[in-house]
């Protein structure tokens, strides 16, 4: 029987049954037997209840199966509870951080809607007092139903900001490298030297904030973080802090800015037209400027930066920064009166071109035209190509994490080689930071040691050496942190060197090589741009849609 058997066109159905709501809302029903009863189903039972008004109310599944039982087989039932009037349930929450409180309504069933005071008073039983959201409160309330809705909202502390070092002076020079991991370089950074004079302000201290304190919802202040401190190293060469204001620094000499950790030195500049037998070989503390070439034979160190405006022949430059050449280079390979020639440096070196020439920089090596039969070695990255050719001809160029060039190769089948991935002198060079790094560890012990004995036994202890300790144990913490930050460094550049890669954007030519440990690739024919890098069994040869391996 369907819901269109109600009771008006089946008087016999439900005869001897009735139904009573008792002081609790608690629905009771009850049946007589009846031999003129017909059989009803739930779906009559329910438009019965419907019509009588406990459509809404929640029944008991249990109840109504047992009820249609009795009722059906001629059973009397008395009093069974068939359901109840349930109200809105709220359920009131608090985020594990305190910064706010969510509201979720269980509709009614039969019973009372939830209130607006009812969910304010809930909240002030669990404490919330801050934040409370009225509007969201009443939107969830007269929605009669809710979940999870946001009914109080705390403040968040904002913390302060760390104190900066800031650069007064545009486009200065830096001994930390700028350039991105892909090999990206702003050849705009390798313009000319520049200079600053007496009193000229290099960079400014900006103090660190002590932010500001948030609030969760009941009422508790959450502390802000203050921001750390930063000050300006203790000794900079050519740079002071004002007198009047210790947050500026200010140069003292004449020379190239370069920023450096913790602030600013001032190198002196040494300026020369040419270096050549009338000049001399150059030795100096600072940085160098050639207006003009540089002859065959001459040598040229310098601390700082060299800059040449001209053409170097075949001659040595050492620097401790960057070498800068405008014009091009040119070495003593195959020629053995010159063969000892070499351009070394600790930073970036750059040229208009290079040919025959060894050259050998500490970060990354940027050639604007050709590189032809030269020796090149670099500690990250070496591109050949920018507004000109690009192209790599004969050699060997070694870098740890790219080398890149526009055509690499010749028709010629001219042997150029190529070295990628982590050099043996970088391993070398963790395995130094880290003996030393637990030589410092050890001795910062020991000093540790003889400070907590001092400290228990003030009589025993001569206080001129408790002083030393301290200023010893300070110089100790301060080297362990340098060396553990270089030692960070290198093992981020072996993790990125798994990535390492030889690029040609133009084309291949047989004859190119690559190596990577012990896997080398060997190109054979002639291919158009492509990527050769490690892959899985080996180096693959990639243009973007094939690969070719050989192990």
């Amino acid at each position: 029987m369907d819901d269109s058997s109600a009771a008006g066109e089946h008087p016999r159905a439900g005869l001897g049954l009735s139904f009573a709501e008792d002081e609790h809302g608690v629905l009771l029903a009850a049946c007589k037997p009846d031999p003129l009863a017909e059989a009803i189903d739930e779906a009559w039972l329910h438009a019965r209840l419907a019509e009588q008004g406990y459509g809404s109310l929640r029944f008991q599944p249990e109840a109504i199966t047992l009820l249609l039982g009795c009722y059906n087989a001629g059973e009397a039932v008395e009093a069974l509870k068939l359901g109840e009037r349930v109200d809105a349930r709220a359920e009131v929450g608090i985020s594990g951080d305190g910064l706010y409180a969510t509201l979720t309504i269980h509709p009614p069933q039969g019973g009372q809607r939830l209130s607006r005071s009812q969910v304010l008073e809930r909240l002030t039983e669990i404490g919330v007092s801050e934040g409370v959201l009225l509007d969201a409160i009443a939107t969830a309330v007269d929605a009669g139903e809710a979940e999870a809705a946001v009914i109080a909202r705390g403040r968040a502390p904002r913390h302060g900001d760390d104190g900066r070092l800031v650069s007064a002076l545009p486009e200065v020079r830096s001994r930390v490298p700028r350039l991105t991991e892909s090999g990206q370089v702003d050849y705009r950074d390798l313009g000319e030297i520049q200079v600053v004079h007496p009193g000229q302000v290099l960079m400014r201290r900006l103090p660190p904030t002590a932010g500001e304190n948030g609030i969760n919802v009941r009422g508790q202040v959450l502390p802000a973080r203050p921001g750390k401190d930063v000050m300006f190293a203790a000794q900079l060469q050519g740079a002071q802090c004002q007198p009047d204001d210790p947050d500026v620094l200010v140069a003292t000499v004449a020379g190239q800015p370069v920023v450096v950790k913790g602030g600013v030195i001032v190198e002196p500049v040494f300026a020369v037209a040419a270096v050549n037998m009338a000049s001399g070989n150059i030795r100096f503390d600072g940085s160098v400027k050639v207006g003009g070439d540089v002859a065959a034979g001459m040598r040229i160190e310098a601390s700082g930066d060299i800059e040449i405006g001209g053409t170097a022949e075949p001659c040595t430059l050492v620097a401790g920064g960057n070498i800068v050449v405008k014009g091009g280079v040119l070495g003593g390979l195959g020629r053995k009166e010159l063969a000892d020639s070499v351009i070394r440096c600790a930073g970036c070196f750059s040229a208009n071109y290079a040919q025959q020439a060894r050259i050998e920089a500490g970060d990354s090596i940027f050639i604007d035209d050709m590189a032809m039969q030269c020796e090149l070695s670099a500690g990250k990255h070496i591109r050949v190509g920018d507004q000109r050719r690009g192209h790599i001809i004969g050699g060997r160029a070694l870098a740890m994490l790219s080398i890149t060039g526009k055509v690499l190769g010749s028709p010629n089948r001219i042997a150029t080689a190529f070295e990628i991935g982590v050099s043996p002198d970088t391993n070398r060079r963790i395995q130094q930071l880290a003996s030393a790094r637990d030589e410092r560890e050890q001795q910062l012990l020991d000093i540790s040691r003889l400070l907590v004995f001092a400290d228990r036994n003030p009589t025993r202890v001569d206080p001129r050496m408790v002083e030393r300790a301290c200023a010893t144990a300070t110089r100790l913490n301060d080297e362990i942190k340098a060396l553990r930050e270089e030692e960070q460094q290198l093992n981020a550049l072996i993790e990125l060197s798994s990535q390492a890669r030889v690029l040609a954007e133009q084309r291949i030519h047989e004859g190119v090589s690559v190596l990577y440990g012990v896997q080398r690739y060997r190109v054979n024919g002639e291919h158009g741009p492509g990527v050769i890098m490690p892959g899985e069994g080996g180096l693959v040869l990639g243009d973007g849609d094939s690969a070719e391996t050989t192990a």
